[in-house]
């Protein structure tokens, strides 16, 4: 496995100052709260739009649909500083980091054209729709069926732990759209834009710890698609959702969900002037660096348009259990009563992290399923 070494430019470091500025401000104005976990538990829908005015949803995308057609890494540095600031991005983070991707490789120009627009402006919201009730980690398993009907398709089934579909406007949902193989179950698979406001959808939370919804199981009861909401090739949506999910497990996300509180650990224990404490903290400060620098490389090859499959699994196998050793340490390196009710800081967001942490390792593909894709990575040479 080869990774480029990727260092910011003067214009990118500029970028990178105007987001941090533009994001200071809009915290200084109470526009949002910092938040941990902000990437899925902050769904705010106006200030999304307030992102998209700013032209930083589909930064990487062309003009024509909206985008600024800006390189990955200043896509990169962006989604850097939301999450370094805990900004409430859940609502169009999914559109944006993977919906337009994939219609821009696969949709039709149709589809390119009535979505992405209204993806940048942040006025449309979608859902992944892959994993379902009762198949564990075989994504391959998938029951959900469409049946070809005149002009369209007739979908039944259902998905689950299905991001802030409360929120979102459609989904991409892999369907099976041939008779299931055994010995090739990959096969027959199909990607569909799924109305989630259509009859005979019906969207059911899954609640977290901390009493909050942003999982759901979604039901599909004879619900018609028609034939212009097929995504890609009919057959082709395993190699799609694929190509889909390299975008999904390698950004920043996968290391950062529990940043700010890091970032106010270090806070406190500078004002206890606790040298042992930012001892301990340097050596997470150091993992940090190092993982930051594997997923950068990660963006870099995807914009060349190479193969990220192996790396991105390790970022995410990797990040997500950094990311999880964080309120682990900063409990045993402070005196806290984490609430999220909590008038101090520190408080608040530990208590956001312990409660959120336990799914970092599930979402986005779990760790066992992640070691395997890299172990046969390194077996294939």
């Amino acid at each position: 496995m080869k990774l480029p070494t990727v260092r910011f430019t003067e214009e990118q470091e500029r970028f990178r100052l105007e987001v941090r500025s533009f994001l200071q401000k809009e915290l200084e104005k109470g526009t949002y709260e910092t938040k941990c976990d902000s990437w899925l538990s902050g769904s705010n829908p106006s200030f999304s739009k307030l992102i998209g005015e700013q032209g930083w949803i589909g930064l990487t995308w062309p003009k024509q649909y909206g985008g600024q057609e800006r390189s990955s890494i200043d896509r990169y540095i962006l989604t850097e500083e939301f999450l370094a600031i805990g900004a409430p991005v859940a609502a169009h983070w999914i559109a944006d980091r993977q919906t337009g991707p994939l219609l821009l490789r696969y949709g039709t120009e149709e589809q390119k054209s009535y979505f992405l627009p209204k993806i940048a402006k942040g006025e449309c919201y979608f859902a992944i729709g892959l994993s379902e009730p009762n198949s564990g980690s075989d994504l391959a398993s998938v029951s959900t069926r469409a049946e070809k009907v005149e002009g369209g398709w007739i979908v039944n089934g259902s998905k689950t732990w299905t991001s802030n579909a409360h929120d979102a406007h459609f989904m991409i949902t892999l369907v099976r759209t041939e008779p299931f193989d055994g010995v090739k179950k990959h096969n027959g698979l199909s990607q569909l834009i799924i109305d989630l406001h259509a009859e005979g959808v019906s969207i059911v939370p899954i609640k977290y710890l901390t009493g909050e919804a942003h999982f759901n199981e979604v039901f599909f009861e004879n619900v018609f698609v028609p034939d212009n909401r097929v995504v890609g090739t009919l057959g082709n949506g395993w190699k799609q959702g694929l190509a889909e999910l390299a975008f999904e497990r390698s950004g920043p996300e996968r290391i950062l969900s529990t940043f700010p509180l890091l970032e106010e650990l270090m806070a406190e224990l500078r004002r206890q002037s606790d040298i042992d404490g930012l001892t301990q903290v340097s050596k997470l400060v150091a993992q940090l660096w190092s993982l930051r620098n594997l997923s950068i490389g990660v963006a870099k090859v995807l914009e060349e348009g190479g193969e990220v499959a192996i790396p991105a699994a390790l970022v995410k196998a990797v990040g997500t259990k950094f990311e999880q050793s964080i309120p682990e340490i900063a409990r045993l390196l402070v005196s806290t009563y984490p609430r999220k009710d909590a008038d101090r800081k520190l408080d608040r967001l530990l208590a956001e992290s312990i409660l959120h942490s336990p799914g970092f390792t599930i979402r986005g593909g779990t760790t066992e399923i992640l070691y395997g894709i890299i172990a046969k990575g390194v077996v294939a040479g």
